[in-house]
């Protein structure tokens, strides 16, 4: 949900070209997979295209080639951790929300409730995007 949110505003911003977004998982459970159902009928009722992201795997040099790393829970992000070693780029996604609730983005797997992890990624999104805006302008 959250790479084709993001892709969808960075889209949106007409930046497509100067920012690349991916999206990876710590664990191989769903390699090349669509997203889930849930995500897919949420995503096509907000007209955020999702055609062609397929879980993958993250590696270690994502953490090397990206410049943000931002993982949606600490579970997550000590993963990421362990993996990285010495990077310090890695964050949460609710690291860019200041007023969020909470500190970990709902699975909506397992909670079902998209359109709250929707609210939540979205608002992510848009502060995460003003931000690399803005070191793009600087």
């Amino acid at each position: 949900m959250a790479e084709a949110v993001f892709r969808h505003k960075v889209k949106e911003a007409g930046l497509e070209d100067r920012i690349q977004v991916d999206s990876a998982g710590t664990g191989d459970w769903h390699v090349g997979q669509p997203p889930h159902a849930g995500t897919r009928k949420l995503l096509d009722t907000k007209r955020i295209p999702w055609n062609g992201i397929a879980a993958r795997q993250v590696t270690k040099e994502d953490l090397r080639k990206f410049d943000y790393v931002v993982a949606m829970d600490n579970s997550n992000l000590r993963n990421l951790r362990a993996l990285a070693g010495s990077e310090t780029k890695l964050c949460l996604l609710t690291d860019f929300v200041p007023d969020a609730r909470v500190a970990d983005v709902p699975d909506p797997y397992y909670t079902g409730n998209f359109e709250e992890v929707y609210e939540l990624v979205n608002a992510g999104c848009e502060a995460l995007l003003a931000r690399i805006k803005a070191e793009l302008d600087g």
